[in-house]
């Protein structure tokens, strides 16, 4: 989202920050040669954040040093990356305790929407009505704020993807998937009663208890992709297939997995090899659904592999992957956790896919700053209340975040921004291919 103000330092940071390959050969006084610590006004705030980066010290430096192996003590941080000084970090730009200053390419896993410390967002913490949210934190299926219906339509629902008019509110990523897997698996029993007012029968409720069928389905799944990433909960973790770090002793359902298409590259030079590879994966997705010893009800895709290596698909295999599942009464959802709020020029992803019928669940989280699915179809609600549930649903003063988010977004027009700074930059990767 930030990427216009990001290239701008394009250059500088490349002259600042060698590749972590080459720093250690770099001598300290050669690098500090290198650093920027000029500063010019923001293009959107005044003096707000740095022209370029600054690197002072190793990194870590002897303070960032000292401060590990405090939090060391009480804190497993073998997968620290950089201690971060957030009073110091500003827009696009990270800071360390020692003054080293870092053009952020990795914005916090990709959760980082319109920069550090965005005066805006400053702002909206400031408010009332945050201030309500983070101390009197509600439980939002009992007790829901009395304007939460304005918040929801202000924010989350203001950009909802096209047919989708409802919102399950939700934690985190992985939390957000879980859940719209919960209500795949309700729906379908629920069509297989015969509709919501069917009761449960005695055997259902008993055998539920127990972890068995009829009560607690073990004979239904959700279908992912290889190399696809969704998660780190029990169900959002079985339909996660990208590094095997991730589900080593964890018990998992055994649930299927089609391959995600291995494009070549450049697209233009392996049409047909690309399309035949398309058509081979959705052949296999259909295979899955209607041959797999667990029945799927649904299928989660990732507009984008993220997580698991940047992989593409073209528009027509997602469209054809919808009308797969349209045919065969199966949900799709669409995990947009990480490729959703304008990253691709898109708000969300799957709008470059000009989909015929809108897919049945989209997931958010990250840059979203809150967490949760869109749905558009009412029998996507349980039949029951209690049964899509927990403490929190959500959290409103992240909700309220988003809003502010929004209209960050829409106020310097930054999703056409992004999808003009796409064509520069492909132009810019292309020269160097």
């Amino acid at each position: 989202m930030m990427a216009s103000r990001a290239l701008r330092g394009r250059s500088s940071l490349l002259r600042s920050v060698p590749s972590s390959a080459t720093r250690a050969a770099v001598p300290l006084e050669a690098r500090r040669r290198f650093s920027c610590s000029t500063r010019k006004m923001s293009s959107f705030y005044s003096s707000w954040e740095p022209e370029g980066p600054s690197v002072k010290t190793e990194i870590p430096g002897p303070k960032a040093k000292a401060e590990i192996a405090e939090l060391n003590e009480v804190f497993d941080t073998r997968s620290l990356n950089m201690l971060t000084d957030y009073y110091k970090s500003a827009g696009n730009y990270i800071a360390d305790p020692d003054g080293n200053i870092l053009l952020d390419v990795y914005a916090q896993i990709a959760s980082i929407p319109v920069g550090y410390n965005n005066p805006s967002l400053i702002k909206a913490a400031q408010s009332p009505q945050m201030i309500q949210g983070l101390i009197n934190r509600p439980a939002l299926g009992n007790f829901p704020p009395h304007d939460w219906a304005d918040v929801l339509k202000a924010g989350i629902l203001k950009v909802a993807p096209k047919g989708l008019n409802q919102v399950f509110t939700a934690m985190a990523g992985s939390d957000a998937n879980e859940t719209a897997y919960k209500a795949a698996f309700m729906y379908r029993r629920q069509q297989e009663r015969g509709g919501a007012h069917v009761e449960f029968t005695e055997e259902e409720i008993s055998s539920a208890m127990l972890n068995q069928s009829p009560g607690a389905s073990q004979n239904l799944s959700i279908l992912s992709f290889k190399t696809g990433f969704h998660g780190r909960l029990f169900g959002s973790l079985s339909t996660t297939r990208s590094k095997p770090i991730h589900k080593l002793d964890i018990p998992a359902f055994d649930w299927p997995q089609a391959t995600f298409p291995k494009l070549k590259y450049p697209l233009d030079q392996h049409v047909k090899e690309n399309e035949a590879a398309e058509k081979a994966a959705l052949d296999e997705v259909e295979h899955l659904i209607k041959n797999y010893h667990v029945p799927p009800c649904a299928v989660v895709v990732e507009p984008i592999q993220s997580e698991g290596g940047d992989n593409h698909a073209s528009p027509a295999f997602f469209r054809g992957l919808r009308e797969i599942t349209k045919r065969n009464n199966i949900l799709l959802i669409v995990d947009e956790v990480q490729t959703g709020v304008g990253a691709t020029g898109k708000f969300w992803a799957h709008e470059h896919w000009d989909l015929p019928t809108p897919p049945d669940m989209v997931t958010f989280s990250k840059k979203a700053q809150t967490a949760g699915y869109y749905f558009g179809n009412p029998e996507l609600r349980p039949n029951k209340p209690y049964r899509q549930f927990n403490t929190w649903m959500g959290d409103p003063a992240r909700a309220l975040l988003f809003k502010g988010i929004i209209e960050e977004i829409e106020k310097f027009g930054l999703v056409e921004r992004t999808a003009k700074l796409v064509e520069a930059l492909e132009r810019v990767i292309k020269s160097l291919q």
